[in-house]
């Protein structure tokens, strides 16, 4: 603990209910008791992430008086202390902290061992079994438990001691035991790279803290894999060397010579950084690359050119087709006739080992698939579908009434994120679809070309005007650019899509033409100039109109896309407000506080990272679903997902979950909802840009709802966009 400050004062007091929390800042406002204030509640503020209800706190901070709010205590750090009385003893027990503990076993534990609890746990805990209907094993889950967190409270009390949220203790406990206090004395950078959670910022902090000098060649390294990582969040598969350099001087504060040297030492041990020369115009950018990018760029482009020069063709039947047979048989089939340019698709995704077929909606991108794979079947052909999220593959499933699957599964992505099907093991198939192929990243689209066996046929369909993927590269755009690669771009919008707004204007704002906000019944606008009132509308739209006008439900129909996640048209505060008015807290129901967020059943929520070891196959980056169960006892919660499985998540998990009322349209990707409303203000300016509001437009299956700025709206609609990421995939696939 930091040592104390003139003015600071200490205080002991019990976390009675937390009031507020930020999970960005770890501001807290919360409510607790102390000896001193005897039956009033005092109000203590400040960083208690992590902190949970009927836990005993020692408080070092000062006490302060608000205008509005009066007296309370301002927290500048705190620890945790075991409580001594026999209520509070069974208080802090029943709160959920140990797992295998609730409130009804507190209680019986309590009454049989009173003031000396806490003792017998800790130093003799094979005696629980004295306890009246605790078994061996419960008794032997409790020891357990009780030992996980004791040993994380050690590292907490470290980690504090070093301005680190408490919060975080528990992932570095999880990831490296008792080696914890070990690895963050010694090898602080370690936790940027292999904690989820922990980025090059707080790793410094604890570098800083734990005495490594600002200008060690391991901080300047550590930070020159953070700058490139921070890229590939970004969507660059590598950056200029100059770039790479200037960013990561202005993160270290350091002069550029240390900076350049440290990358060259990198860059030549070729393990952790790739340097490579790209061609950009008539002359070449240094390209610095992080290894898994460059290789998986390299491996891609090779792979897709190998599958387009194959030999073999395992649709060989369709090289000697008559076309005009298969298509009037397909117009037999399917009642309806192919326009010419989707009968060039058709013809091209049959006799090309790679194709590709991109346009907007409306444009019959989804009757030219199931023409392509009807006849594929025809012919006896092995056709597999595949899309990147599990909306996207319930869709084209639909859409073709054939199955199609997340590529996730298809591939059997394992912890690690190595595939079950590779180049030594490949997919039995003659014909794979993959929809929604505007999300394909780098990585995963390597890993998906690697699967295909030679001869067979791969079609990558999608949206290139969409936003590009969340992962880094843009693969449906570069794969487009290259000349090699066959493709057919539809064009011609059907004439009973072109009646709805929903598609009308998605093609409006695609040719960067303002849409039309009246006379459609699919299609409406909501002006406010005022940023604030916006969210208070959004939900109101949500929660009342949309189901009273349109018999939707607000949390399965209805989602809300926004194109930032702060401030307050932004995804946190839309979902804190929306969760209030759809799932508000109700006496007698269980609740989970976790960081800045608190889950109830009945909440929508997001995965928001790649998890291999949970549900059958992996929950992944994007999978959406609604909590149906919450047991405090246990410290689990259920979650059912839009792929229809149910997934358990520890409490210690709840991290990797966020509310998903409204989400950011980046995240939306790949998937449609009967309704979308898009909150559009100024405050998101730099935000604000063609793609990414055609990209949220096109999300909507039957109902599309703008709220805000007409202001906003048109400077959106100018804005091409943000220009090109770094990649090197077109000019590898041209060479």
């Amino acid at each position: 603990m930091n040592g104390s400050r003139p003015g600071e004062a200490n205080l002991e007091a019990v976390l009675e209910r937390v009031t507020y929390a930020n999970e960005e800042t770890g501001y807290t406002v919360a409510r607790a008791s102390s000896a001193r204030s005897g039956a009033d509640l005092i109000t203590i503020v400040g960083p208690l992430l992590g902190a949970q209800v009927g836990e005993s706190l020692d408080l070092t901070g000062r006490w302060t008086s608000h205008p509005k709010y009066g007296r309370q205590f301002e927290v500048r750090s705190y620890r945790t202390v075991l409580p001594a009385t026999v209520q509070g003893i069974e208080r802090y027990l029943g709160s959920g902290l140990i797992k295998g503990i609730g409130p009804k076993t507190a209680e019986k534990i309590v009454a049989h061992f009173g003031v000396e609890t806490l003792d017998v746990i800790d130093a003799d805990p094979a005696r629980l079994i004295e306890v009246p209907g605790l078994g061996p094993k419960r008794t032997k889950s409790i020891a357990a438990a009780w030992e996980e967190q004791r040993a994380i409270k050690e590292v907490m009390v470290f980690l504090q001691s070093v301005d680190v949220s408490t919060s975080l203790a528990v992932r570095v406990y999880k990831k490296y035991g008792d080696a914890s206090i070990g690895v963050v004395k010694n090898e602080p950078y370690r936790l940027a790279n292999e904690v989820w959670g922990i980025g090059f910022k707080t790793a410094d902090a604890v570098a800083r803290a734990v005495g490594i000098p600002h200008d060690s060649p391991e901080r300047v390294k550590a930070a020159l894999q953070y700058t490139l990582s921070e890229a590939g969040d970004g969507g660059h598969c590598f950056l200029p060397a100059p770039n790479l350099i200037a960013d990561t001087v202005e993160l270290l504060g350091l002069e550029a010579e240390p900076v350049a040297r440290a990358l060259d030492e990198l860059a030549e041990a070729a393990e952790h950084v790739i340097a490579d020369q790209v061609p950009a115009g008539d002359s070449t950018v240094p390209a610095r690359y992080l290894a898994p990018f460059y290789h998986a760029e390299r491996g891609l482009a090779a792979g897709l050119l190998a599958l387009l020069r194959a030999e073999g063709d395992r649709l060989a039947a369709f090289a000697a087709v008559d076309w005009d047979r298969a298509f009037a048989w397909v117009e037999r089939r399917r009642s309806a006739s192919l326009a010419p340019e989707q009968a060039e698709a058709v013809r091209l995704a049959l006799t090309e080992r790679v194709a590709v077929l991109t346009g907007g909606p409306g444009c019959g991108k989804s009757f030219t698939v199931s023409s392509i794979v009807d006849l594929a079947r025809a012919k006896g052909g092995k056709v597999m579908l595949a899309a990147p999220t599990g909306r996207a593959a319930k869709r084209l499933s639909e859409l073709t009434g054939h199955e199609a699957t997340t590529l996730h599964r298809l591939l059997e992505l394992r912890p690690g994120g190595d595939a079950a099907y590779d180049r030594d093991n490949p997919l039995d198939v003659d014909l794979l679809v993959v929809d929604e192929s505007s999300m394909l990243d780098t990585i995963l689209a390597n890993k998906l070309v690697k699967a295909v066996p030679p001869g067979a046929h791969l079609l990558l369909v999608g949206d290139v005007d969409q936003l590009p993927s969340v992962g880094a590269g843009e693969v449906l755009r570069d794969v487009l650019a290259a000349e090699a690669i066959p493709r057919v771009r539809l064009t011609k919008i059907f004439r009973q899509a072109a009646e709805s707004g929903v598609v009308a204007n998605a093609h409006r704002v695609n040719r960067g033409q303002s849409p039309v906000l009246e006379g459609y019944k699919d299609f409406f606008h909501f002006a406010s100039e005022d940023n604030e009132a916006v969210a208070d509308q959004v939900v109101d739209i949500v929660a009342n109109r949309i189901p009273a006008r349109f018999g939707l439900d607000p949390v399965r129909d209805v989602q809300v896309l926004t194109p930032m996640h702060r401030g307050g048209p932004g995804a946190g505060n839309l979902n804190l407000k929306l969760q209030e008015a759809l799932t508000p807290a109700r006496e007698g129901l269980p609740e989970r506080r976790y960081g800045g967020r608190v889950y109830r059943v009945g909440d929508k929520v997001i995965q928001i990272r790649n998890n291999y070891s949970k549900g059958a196959a992996g929950v992944f980056n994007g999978t959406v679903g609604t909590v149906t169960a919450l047991d405090p006892e246990a410290q689990t919660l259920a979650v059912r997902t839009d792929e229809d499985e149910d997934v358990d998540y520890e409490f210690s998990e709840l991290d990797e979950l966020v509310h998903a009322y409204a989400i950011t349209v980046h995240r939306s990707q790949g998937s449609e909802y009967p309704a979308v409303v898009v909150p559009v203000t100024t405050s998101a300016w730099t935000m604000l840009q063609r793609n990414l509001l055609y990209t949220a437009i096109t999300r909507a299956k039957r109902l599309v709802v703008l709220v805000g700025s007409k202001k906003a709206l048109a400077v959106a609609v100018r804005t091409a966009g943000t220009g090109k990421r770094h990649t090197g995939l077109a000019h590898r696939l041209t060479g």
